[in-house]
């Protein structure tokens, strides 16, 4: 990578934050993390928080323009990762997703345009795709067409900052994720089944008809893939967008099956739910997802983990350190 003044990591002290941050203060590098830890937690940075360490939390709300400016002073590197996580809740609370991901970017991009960072670098999301009718379904596909006010929401985003990179000559990227799991993860499929099957080992409720299928991608594999075009730079479009996410893909059901073999759980009785609009577990739920990565993959990387060995990995840490997800 080369060498950098400071790195600012919105959203640091979440999931796919942390372990950012992580793989930043690794190589050496200096980052600053803003956070208003209403999802985050600040004991994933505690490791970095000495006085004299290389990170330091700013506890803050990306919304605000005067605090994202602050907190961009210096740095080159950006990786806008604050949101609200939630894709269920849009469904209850729509406008959450327009305050904390539309315009939270738009805070970010107004902070870019006056700092100019080398790069500016956006966690999006699959969910832009909406039903894609092209599966494993690559950047180019269209039109699209989210179901959930969450992919909208990330949508927006990525077309506010497409247009500032081409208005005012900002190099950007947006980093559209199949579904992230590993350590840290504090929402999703896994931590939910973990969550049930605390309170109740012998029956396990599902959302929809467990047909539902996707790509699962490692915490570690996506954060390799942020930071590859910073670290293989190259003469490009002022903005791309790559997909992050595995060859393969696995069934809610086949999620439970992992989940309840890593809790040592047998004759655990599936309780469906039915789900809504033909088996999704909610509202917006994509019922089919896998990405074709091909596009990052062209330029150097690749997931080093199956979506089976991804959702494993992250049950074990899960079973084995809930007491820290499970804290408030």
């Amino acid at each position: 990578m080369a060498a950098l003044t400071l790195a600012l990591v919105t959203g640091g002290a979440g999931f796919i934050g942390s372990h950012l941050v992580d793989a930043l203060v690794r190589r050496g590098q200096r980052v600053r993390v803003l956070d208003d830890l209403s999802s985050g937690r600040r004991r994933f940075l505690e490791p970095h928080l000495r006085p004299d360490g290389p990170v330091e939390l700013v506890v803050g709300d990306c919304r605000d323009e005067a605090t994202v400016l602050e907190a961009m002073r210096e740095a080159d590197l950006v990786v806008h990762a604050a949101a609200n996580p939630d894709v269920r809740s849009g469904a209850s609370d729509p406008r959450a997703h327009l305050d904390h991901n539309v315009l939270a970017t738009w805070a970010v991009l107004e902070a870019a345009r006056r700092v100019r960072p080398r790069l500016l670098a956006f966690t999006s999301t699959s969910t832009v795709y909406g039903e894609a009718s092209k599966i494993p379904t690559p950047e180019d596909h269209g039109p699209l067409e989210p179901i959930s006010v969450y992919g909208a929401a990330k949508l927006a985003s990525e077309a506010l900052i497409a247009s500032v990179a081409h208005t005012f000559e900002l190099d950007a990227v947006s980093y559209r994720f199949a579904n992230v799991v590993g350590p840290r993860a504090t929402h999703g499929v896994i931590v939910d089944f973990i969550r049930k099957l605390r309170a109740e080992p012998r029956r396990l409720e599902i959302l929809g008809d467990g047909t539902q299928t996707k790509s699962y991608v490692h915490v570690e594999d996506c954060v390799n893939g942020i930071l590859l075009p910073f670290d293989h730079p190259r003469r490009r479009r002022p903005y791309d967008a790559y997909n992050i996410g595995t060859r393969d893909a696995v069934s809610v059901t086949r999620i439970a099956d992992i989940v309840t073999d890593v809790l040592g759980l047998a004759g655990v009785r599936y309780v469906f739910t039915g789900g809504v609009q033909g088996g999704r577990g909610w509202p917006g739920d994509v019922k089919r997802m896998q990405l074709d990565a091909s596009r990052l993959e062209r330029r150097g990387w690749k997931a080093a983990r199956t979506s089976e060995d991804a959702v494993r990995d992250a049950a074990t840490w899960l079973r084995d350190n809930w007491a820290v997800v499970d804290a408030a």
